[in-house]
């Protein structure tokens, strides 16, 4: 069975999403800003014959996310998706979207896969405690954060701006770690949609005449060194494999392929 979630399910929920934690970030995240009673945003929930949910599927906006721990019933959330005239995107780790995709009555216009790599622990044999050149950006390091970001050519299709960039700071949804050379901030790395579970790593990045100097190594290792004593799971996507094997030195294991689909 199929049905809406309410706050009355809460419990529920989030014990079928903790144990995957790194991988339903969005979910958790979307649920913990929103809750389940919202214009934009409502949860549905599938439940086997014993009563125990096996399945969620969040719809943020024009965004559908789809999670299930085991068998579930991809005919039913597809049927959901598609009776929603203002869908447009749906998103997943593969082996839950593949699923659903062959059901959607919409065409296809894009479609993207990511390796998905998630860190429960570090494994670099550095010594963080050594690394006094990395600093924590407040919210008054915005504007030099995005300008760095808008200098590195891999982010020349970067939606952030500073107004968002110092409202993430602010409301404690990101952090940011760099180092300063030249009177200037020359490597960073930041989090993303950070929840009481997880967070994602995004905006790695170095200057052009700073790389091979370690530096975005050093950002990442206090980065997430101070997430993992908080007790969260880390998560990134990528598509480089020469950058996705930086990510396994310091304790990043691939845990799948995240897709991304959007529809006419």
């Amino acid at each position: 069975m199929i049905r809406r979630l309410t706050q009355n399910d809460h419990e529920a929920c989030f014990n079928l999403l903790k144990p995957r934690s790194a991988e339903n970030l969005f979910i958790i995240g979307d649920i913990e800003a929103y809750g389940y009673n919202q214009e934009f945003q409502k949860v549905w929930g599938e439940f086997n014959d014993s009563g125990e949910l096996v399945a969620v599927l969040l719809k943020y906006q024009e965004n559908y996310i789809p999670y299930a721990s085991n068998v579930f019933n991809a005919e039913g959330f597809a049927e959901i998706i598609s009776n929603d005239h203002n869908f447009k995107f749906m998103s997943g780790l593969k082996e839950i979207t593949e699923k659903i995709e062959p059901y959607l009555n919409k065409q296809l216009k894009t479609k993207r896969q990511t390796y998905y790599a998630k860190c429960t622990k570090l494994t670099s044999n550095e010594n963080i405690g050594e690394f006094s050149n990395v600093e924590q950006a407040s919210p008054q390091d915005a504007e030099a954060l995005v300008q760095l970001l808008n200098s590195v050519p891999e982010f020349n299709d970067s939606i952030i701006t500073v107004e968002r960039k110092r409202r993430t700071l602010t409301d404690g949804t990101s952090r940011s770690f760099f180092i300063k050379e030249d009177e200037k901030i020359v490597s960073t790395a930041s989090t993303a949609a950070e929840n009481s579970l997880s967070a994602m790593v995004i905006a790695v990045a170095t200057l052009e005449n700073y790389k091979k100097k370690g530096y975005a190594t050093k950002c990442m290792l206090v980065l997430c060194n101070q997430l993992l004593k908080e007790g969260k799971e880390l998560c990134l996507f990528y598509d480089n494999p020469s950058a996705g094997a930086i990510y396994k030195r310091i304790g990043f294991e691939d845990i799948g392929y995240w897709m991304m689909y959007t529809y006419i």
